[in-house]
């Protein structure tokens, strides 16, 4: 028998295993995040569903929760009604598209030099208040009321919050990652690249997240207001129109909504995936 003693080395988690404690932690705390969510909901549903029931303003203006959420059910199935949920999307893409291309350039062009960040200001300042909504009769003469219009709006109203978090998210850069690169003989452009872009990336995404939302609401806004011939908008203007069907006019708006929140869960999603390491100290925290 040999006088040596042998110990087994000690087994270590496995990367699929999540870490031991801390991925089953981390995973309790996704499933209780959604328990919360799903929870709000039901009871928000509820509270909708006792109001409406109590018959305090008559069911021809104000139908139950109930109702409403068959309706959608309903809508939600229609190759009609989905088509005008595709026209919608649509055009508010082809917007956020346009107004990221034509912002993050500028945005860039006017942060890197201080004479264009100085003399573009007073201008930037008078456009960003004005609303797009307030342009949509100049917009239906222009380019009519179909998807032009649309795109254009959008594109508008999504162009401000993108063009300003990249002008100071560039404008911001620290001064001594900059001075670094310089004294290490990079030339402007790969100090663009290397140095300004990747820090101020996160704050144009976070940019184009606010303009999502914005760019969602001003394309249903214009094709409820414009009286366009597709989209959630022109369908609730429609239903209200003809027979003031007030069930389906809430369930698109609500349609509308849902819409909204699943954009911004997927482009949270993609937030966290592209710039991970934001979120790591309130992880772990």
């Amino acid at each position: 028998m040999s006088d040596t003693l042998e110990f087994a080395a000690p087994s270590l988690p496995s990367p699929a295993s999540g870490g031991g404690k801390g991925g089953g932690s981390a995973a309790w705390g996704r499933t209780a995040s959604a328990l919360r969510v799903a929870l709000g909901v039901v009871a928000f549903f509820l509270i909708l569903e006792l109001i409406t029931s109590l018959g305090l303003v008559p069911a021809i203006y104000l139908p139950r929760a109930s109702t409403v959420v068959e309706r959608m059910a309903e809508l939600m199935v229609d190759p009609k009604f989905l088509k005008q949920i595709l026209a919608t999307l649509e055009a508010w893409a082809v917007g956020l598209a346009l107004a990221t291309l034509i912002s993050v350039p500028i945005g860039i062009l006017i942060g890197t030099s201080e004479p264009a960040y100085k003399m573009s200001s007073p201008v930037i300042e008078f456009m960003r208040p004005i609303p797009s909504v307030a342009l949509i009769p100049l917009a239906i003469l222009l380019w009519g009321q179909g998807f032009s219009m649309k795109v254009i709006l959008v594109a508008y109203a999504a162009a401000w919050p993108i063009l300003f978090n990249t002008v100071y998210g560039v404008h911001d850069v620290d001064p001594i990652a900059v001075e670094t690169a310089r004294c290490f003989g990079l030339k402007r452009r790969s100090m663009l690249w290397r140095i300004c872009l990747p820090s101020a990336a996160p704050l144009i995404f976070t940019g184009i997240r606010i303009s999502a939302s914005i760019g969602l609401i001003v394309v249903i806004g214009s094709e409820l207001l414009a009286s366009t011939d597709s989209g959630i908008g022109s369908y609730i203007l429609f239903v209200s129109l003809n027979g003031g069907h007030m069930d389906s006019v809430l369930a698109g708006a609500a349609i509308a909504g849902i819409v909204g929140v699943l954009i911004n869960w997927l482009l949270g999603l993609i937030d966290r995936r592209l710039f991970a390491w934001r979120y790591l100290g309130a992880t772990a925290r």
